[in-house]
């Protein structure tokens, strides 16, 4: 996952920031005092000696529910993610391979595997610059390819691949698979914390007590951050993510992701210590330089936002089928060896994460004529239940053996931290479905709003407690 640049906005800010408008160019110019330093960001509606650049005037009266998602797909409506399946699946059937919209400034949604597949690995016409779609573009004074502000995940090559390999070694199996017992042990903790269960009257929230907290304290661990500032960490992953359709410099102030990096960084460098940000500063290296604070700050904020939502969305969603499908939780109970094969359906069927790019020239793209600077979103999720590369896609089957999934992406971005999600997932289910044999959705759930589909409400009635 990445930040986009109206969060970049909104991670500078350390102070209330100044608004004027230029006379001459009729642009937005915010002024910001951080570290004794003055900074602007600039808005206007072009390109051209801007940070952030909007092609319409964003108005949200202009725009209500989505009557059609063919032709006014928005991924950040509140009906979306709660039937996202039958929204892919109805306009597959209808004969609509890719969705438009006019939201965002122009955005484009291919939803077969096929197609999603084309997109991911053609970088000569779709940039990663910016992978989360929002109302504002970065203009020509942000961050430009092939590094971007987060690398890798923002950085098209060749320096992705510099990039990539910098944070390949901690995320290797041998470096992931001793975190099982930390991890482990966080799960049963989690439980305990729950209090005393009293069989079919219990309610429990999933994700609220359970699922939201897991990756936050693993990759806290994992970069050094402080226990107490976990809670901060959500909130940064709700601005960058489901903050999306609000007018560009309208993040600045709250909770400063930004600031909040630095702080880290600055603390690490004055007291190095064996974690994952002292592994950036000071023993990686480009072209035999140390990485400078705004390259090993944009690879935390991967990190950090990528390490959370994602995880926390899968979780929470195994829990919500289990809860609906008693047969599949007994299965897992009884067969443990299925348990694996569980793991990655749950991976398929209930892919959190959906990417972006942006077009990077002029394409006709099997007929939809995508402009440049428009947003590409490439949903995995509905790459996952394509009829055309999966047998009887809808179905959730828990021993499913052919499954060759994408819920971790395609091409150059594919999820560096796959082996510690799948080890997350895996741990986060087994002490659930061990601690609660039975349990049952009790209440209405709530979804995540935007590009990582996952509850974040789930009520469940716990029916039964192992002794």
């Amino acid at each position: 996952m990445s930040v986009d640049e109206t969060t970049d906005i909104h991670q500078s800010a350390s102070n209330e920031p100044t608004v004027r408008i230029d006379p001459e160019t009729g642009n937005k110019v915010i002024s910001l005092e951080r570290n004794g330093e003055t900074l602007e960001f600039i808005i206007g509606s072009s390109p051209e000696g801007t940070d952030i650049w909007q092609r319409v005037p964003y108005d949200a009266d202009d725009y209500g529910p989505v009557a059609d998602f063919a032709t006014d797909f928005d991924h950040a409506d509140p009906a979306y993610n709660p039937s996202a399946p039958e929204v892919w699946k109805q306009l597959r059937e209808s004969g609509c391979p890719v969705a438009h919209s006019d939201r965002y400034g122009g955005m484009w949604a291919p939803l077969t595997n096929d197609l999603v597949h084309e997109v991911a690995y053609d970088t000569d016409n779709f940039t990663s610059r910016a992978v989360v779609v929002s109302v504002g573009r970065p203009g020509d004074r942000a961050l430009p390819a092939p590094i971007g502000i987060a690398p890798p995940i923002s950085s098209d090559p060749p320096f992705h691949n510099v990039a990539r390999r910098l944070l390949l070694p901690p995320f290797a199996p041998k470096k992931i698979e001793p975190w099982e017992p930390k991890v482990r042990a966080q799960c049963q903790a989690l439980l305990d914390d729950m209090g005393e269960i009293a069989p079919g009257d219990t309610i429990v929230d999933a994700a609220v007590q359970y699922a939201q907290h897991i990756p936050v304290n693993v990759i806290r661990q994992m970069l050094g951050f402080p226990e107490k500032d976990e809670a901060r960490f959500r909130t940064f992953v709700h601005d960058t993510l489901e903050r999306i359709a609000e007018e560009p410099g309208s993040r600045i102030g709250g909770d400063d992701l930004g600031q909040y990096i630095n702080e880290q960084i600055e603390d690490h460098r004055a007291n190095p210590r064996d974690d994952l940000t002292s592994y950036l500063l000071e023993e990686v290296e480009i072209d035999g330089n140390k990485l400078n604070d705004d390259l090993a700050g944009g690879m935390v904020v991967l990190l950090l936002i990528a390490g959370i939502d994602t995880t926390w969305s899968a979780i929470g969603s195994s829990i919500w089928h289990l809860a609906q499908n008693p047969q599949d939780l007994q299965r897992m109970q009884d067969d443990p060896d299925v348990i694996p094969f569980a793991i990655e359906e749950f991976l398929r069927a209930y892919a959190p994460v959906t990417m972006a790019r942006m077009a990077a020239k002029d394409v006709d793209f099997h007929g939809c004529p995508m402009k440049k600077d428009d947003w590409v979103l490439l949903p995995f999720p509905a790459a996952n239940r394509d009829p055309l590369k999966f047998e009887d896609p809808d179905t959730f089957i828990v021993d499913r053996e052919a499954n060759r999934h994408a819920a971790f992406g395609l091409g150059i971005h594919r999820c560096l931290g796959s082996n510690l999600a799948r080890l997350e997932l895996r741990i986060a289910v087994e002490e659930f479905i061990r601690r609660f044999p039975r349990f049952e959705l009790a209440g209405d759930v709530r979804w995540s709003v935007g590009q990582i589909r996952g509850p974040r409400e789930l009520p469940v009635r716990i029916l039964d407690v192992a002794t």
